[in-house]
């Protein structure tokens, strides 16, 4: 619990009872974890003690503890009381503690340092002490006392601020005359005074408070003014500055943490060239980085000149004269070489800027004058000066970036530990050293959770910075909104217009925009956009900055229509490859801009710019397609007309959902129509609706889309169980897609009469196609392999699938390759090696999407079977037919039903099994002997041959019927709904 006496008595923030009980808090604060006894409280709260003094002090120490956010803080000792907080958690105390370490780091030659102390301290006050404590009779003495205290610590500031670069003499002098005011006989202050005044080349009012003081005191006490004073009033006699080393650079505050490499990279450039320009966005963390080399520096004298507060250009040499505690008698620029001279200096010029061209003209005029100075200026742009080395600041990577987060959120709560939810914190804000530390600050005043959730609005949150910075440096949106101050009218819109860019983006994209290359040149230049690779790249903070301003002046909504107009274009130009042999690269091209194509055809949908969704969402909708990213398709994608109805229902079924009622039947009227009409028939079971769709289609002149339509029949001849009409639909898709020089087609046709050669035993023909498919280098690397087993090729099939559990791929591809290495391990009876390959991907059991799910149910059923564990084998196998059934996906139902066969067998149903894997083969379309299950169970049904010859001599709805029938008795009550989509 933390206790505040320095304005309104208050415990946690909230006030504590009536005025007796707030004034008994008070003074058990002012002793912190400390007892007092009865008596010292009684005379603390009665000027005349009750008549029954300590019975009135119980009754106020109960009314106290029942008041207060944690009672148990208040706690009894023999013969009094004691309040168990720390003394830190009393202002008053901690004041009083800061204020001694400002002072001694004031003594020490620490004025940075002090200065962070001393306005910790002063920022402790809220008001008048103990404001609604009443009057208790030791309010007086301790008022009095922090008072004064205030008062010194207000001095020391002062002091600290005149040996700090920067600082403002106007409001310094106005600062110390109000506190020699307040103590007319203190002798700092007025030392103070004359010395900032005298500095600030008002010598003459300087010596006028001189002599106002020592007037006073000739006439009040007789006396002549103290040492201090009269050397004050002697240096302002003379000339001479009131410092003796002014510009040294400032000791450091807080530790340094996460630049290492840039410091080295920053003294290899210092070591070979004489002036060196940090660049960067602002918060970066420019200054820090020049400060820590000057601080670090050996063998040279250092000199440091913040030109923050320089209002002007022309102000530029005399602000750094005044840093470096010189008086030009003649011009500022020959004062500063005399003194620079010929000695080996650096010369850190800090914050240049707002006054670019004055502080290149200071830099190229001194570094021409004195041989032996090296100058480090920092800024948004380099000063372009000849012989000028540029050293961009990079944002700190995402290692550093928890290392400084930790490191400053330690110091706010020093019980903080990175999480994942701090991770969070740090990732969201661009490695931006301000932001991070500004962040960090935050979890002194708010939990962790609540500072997560806003980092959507960066911008609001980051406020709060150090006192003692510019003001514009003590917020992430002021950091931001100086630099956007510092751009010509046609930089700064043109960055407001690139803020509707989700990714990089490359200058054609701008330019469609219309933004010009020369002004996109120029906001690298000045650090508003990074550059590389060819692309453009807008940090997060500052795009969200300029969303704002385009808000504020109604120019959103038209940026992300000029936005989605330009991705248009870069899509349909590139989109163009995607149905032949440009396939890969189109498909590449694609990927880099992906991010904003579909931040665009978001846009559409939301502005029910119809056209553009369409257009866009077809080059999209092959683009996943192609990609095998079917999960993206059906998550991003929406139909809005023919095309995009195709592609987004294909997508849907490549990633094992259901189309199902998924959109509304747009006519069969094209062949893109005539493919979603047929798709949405055949979702409902409607096999000769799917086929009327398509028969006008079946022979279309373009060759892609006469692939297509036949790939599709090809699912139709599958539902009503055709097999040589799968096959023949098949070779035509393969011949369309081959003409046509579409590799992904192509290979998926190959991959789709592979399944269906394995089917009808046709092993060798199956092989030829998967060689196929494997040539071309695309397409499902998994898909692959388990047709490679189906066509007996297991050797294959473990080339491809090891290489896709390695992990090259998605984490998704590789945990559906361990599951299908199980069943090869299985197959060769290591059914140690097939569990632990199972084990180590058991996410896919729980996974929402139903290929998935199948596929390790399925291999974990045959599993347990193997293990004889016939309990065990039937909620899985009843899982994946489930599953299956919903899906309409007749080779993989093939299969659970030969699980399903196994299964019977090992509960020594042999008839039944054999009739079984009969169905399954009606199913399948053909006997798939190449598959080793299946050759396993045919082998041990040998004695069966009559019943496996019945199930297989079924109709198609006969057999599906058997197998359900079958699926009912694995497990009672009803089949389980199978997962929403």
């Amino acid at each position: 619990m933390r206790v505040g006496v320095l304005g309104p008595v208050r415990a946690d923030g909230l006030a504590v009872g009536g005025a007796r009980a707030r004034a008994l808090l008070a003074r058990l604060a002012l002793e912190a974890g400390r007892p007092l006894t009865h008596g010292a409280l009684i005379g603390a709260l009665w000027t005349a003690a009750p008549e029954h003094p300590e019975a009135a002090l119980h009754s106020s120490v109960s009314r106290l503890r029942r008041a207060l956010p944690d009672p148990s803080v208040l706690r009894s000792v023999p013969a009094g009381y004691l309040l168990d907080v720390p003394d830190d958690a009393v202002d008053a105390l901690l004041f009083e503690r800061l204020v001694r370490e400002g002072r001694e780091e004031l003594r020490r030659g620490r004025p940075a340092a002090a200065a962070g102390t001393l306005d910790r301290a002063l920022g402790l006050w809220r008001g008048e002490p103990l404001a609604d404590a009443g009057d208790p009779p030791y309010a007086a003495a301790v008022v009095q006392r922090w008072t004064g205290l205030r008062l010194d610590a207000r001095e020391d500031r002062a002091g600290a601020a005149l040996a700090l670069p920067g600082a403002d003499p106007a409001a310094l002098a106005a600062e110390l005359e109000e506190l020699a005011a307040a103590r007319p006989l203190r002798e700092g202050p007025l030392a103070l005074l004359i010395e900032v005044l005298a500095d600030d080349g008002r010598t003459p009012e300087a010596l006028a408070a001189y002599e106002a003081h020592r007037a006073r005191l000739a006439e009040e006490l007789g006396v002549d003014p103290g040492p201090r004073v009269r050397r004050a009033h002697l240096r302002a006699l003379r000339g001479e500055p009131a410092r003796s080393v002014p510009g040294e650079p400032p000791a450091p505050l807080t530790s340094f943490v996460g630049r290492e490499a840039d410091l080295a990279r920053l003294r290899e450039r210092l070591a070979g060239h004489r002036l060196v320009t940090l660049t960067g966005p602002g918060g970066v963390g420019k200054s820090r980085l020049a400060a820590e080399a000057a601080r670090t520096a050996s063998g040279v004298r250092v000199r440091t000149v913040s030109l923050t507060p320089v209002a002007a250009g022309q102000d530029v040499p005399h602000a750094a004269a005044r840093a470096l505690g010189l008086r030009p008698s003649r011009s500022p620029v020959e004062t500063l070489a005399d003194a620079l001279g010929m000695a080996e200096t650096l010369l850190v010029l800090d914050g240049c800027e707002h006054v670019v061209d004055a502080a290149a003209r200071l830099a190229a005029d001194l570094a021409a004058r004195c041989p032996g100075l090296r100058i480090l200026a920092t800024g948004r742009e380099p000063l372009g000066v000849a012989g000028e080395a540029r050293l961009p600041v990079p944002p700190l990577a995402p290692e550093a970036a928890g290392r400084l987060f930790t490191d400053r959120a330690r110091a706010a709560d020093p019980d903080f530990s990175p999480t994942e939810e701090a991770a969070a914190v740090w990732r969201a804000l661009d490695g931006l050293p301000l932001a991070i530390e500004l962040a960090a600050a935050r979890l002194g005043s708010m939990p962790l959770a609540d500072l997560a959730a806003q980092m959507t609005d960066r911008l609001a949150v980051l406020t709060g910075g150090d006192r003692t910075a510019p003001p514009h440096q003590r917020t992430l949106r002021g950091v931001i909104a100086w630099s956007w101050d510092l751009l010509a009218p046609a930089e700064r819109e043109a960055a407001e217009l690139l803020s509707v860019f989700a990714a990089p983006f490359t200058a054609g994209a701008a330019a469609g925009l219309g933004v010009p290359a020369p002004t996109l040149y120029a906001l690298v230049d000045r650090s508003l956009l990074d550059s590389a690779g060819g692309r453009y790249r807008m940090l997060d903070t500052v795009r969200e900055f300029g969303r704002e301003r385009l808000a504020a002046a109604g120019r959103l909504e038209g940026a992300r229509a000029a936005h989605a107009a330009a991705l248009l274009a870069v899509a349909e130009g590139l989109g163009a490859g995607l149905r032949g042999p440009g396939q890969r690269e189109g498909a590449a091209a694609l990927a880099a801009d992906l991010d904003d194509l579909v931040a665009a055809l978001a846009w559409a949908y939301e502005s029910g710019d119809t056209g553009t969704a369409e257009r866009l969402g077809s080059v999209l909708g092959l683009f996943w397609l192609v990609r095998d990213e079917h999960a993206a398709a059906a998550r991003l994608l929406r139909p809005t007309g023919p095309r995009t109805c195709a592609l987004y229902l294909l997508n849907v079924l490549f990633a094992g959902e259901s189309a199902a009622g998924a959109a509304s039947a747009p006519g069969a009227g094209s062949p893109e129509g005539a493919v979603a009409t047929a798709l949405l028939a055949l979702a409902d079971g409607a096999v000769a609706d799917a086929g009327a769709a398509l028969a006008p289609h079946l022979d279309a002149p373009d060759p892609w889309e006469r692939g297509l339509v036949r790939q599709v029949s090809s699912f139709l001849q599958g539902a009503a169980g055709n097999a040589a009409g799968v096959r023949a639909d098949l070779e035509r898709a393969l011949a369309g897609f081959a003409e046509a020089g579409d590799p992904w087609w192509t290979a998926t046709a190959s991959l789709s009469l592979a399944a269906a050669c394995s089917a009808a035993g046709a092993l060798e023909e199956a092989r030829g196609h998967l060689a196929r498919a494997r040539g071309l280098g695309v397409g499902e690397q998994v898909w692959r392999a388990m047709m490679a087993v189906d066509a007996g090729d297991p050797e294959t099939a473990r080339a491809e699938l090891r290489e896709a559990a390695a992990g090259g791929g998605s984490a998704r591809r590789a945990a559906r390759a361990r599951v299908c290495l199980a069943d090869l391990e299985r197959h060769d009876g290591d059914l140690a090696a097939a569990g632990e390959l199972l084990d180590s991907c058991s996410h896919l059991a729980r996974d929402s999407r139903a290929p998935d799910r199948i596929l390790y149910a399925t291999a974990a059923g045959f599993l347990e079977v193997a293990r004889g564990a016939a309990d065990a084998a039937a909620p899985r196998l009843a899982e994946a037919f489930d599953l299956v059934v919903s899906m309409a996906d007749p080779p993989m139902l093939a299969h659970v039903g030969v699980g399903v066969a196994d299964l019977l067998l090992l509960a020594g149903a042999p008839e039944r099994a054999a009739r079984v894997l009969g169905a399954a083969r009606v199913v399948r379309g053909g006997p798939g002997d190449g598959h080793p299950d299946v050759v396993r169970v045919t082998r041990a049904l040998a004695g069966h041959l009559p019943r496996i010859e019945a199930g297989a001599a079924l109709a198609p709805e006969a057999a599906l019927a058997l197998l359900r029938r079958e699926r009912a008795a694995l497990t009672p009550g009803p089949p389980p709904s199978p997962p929403s989509r």
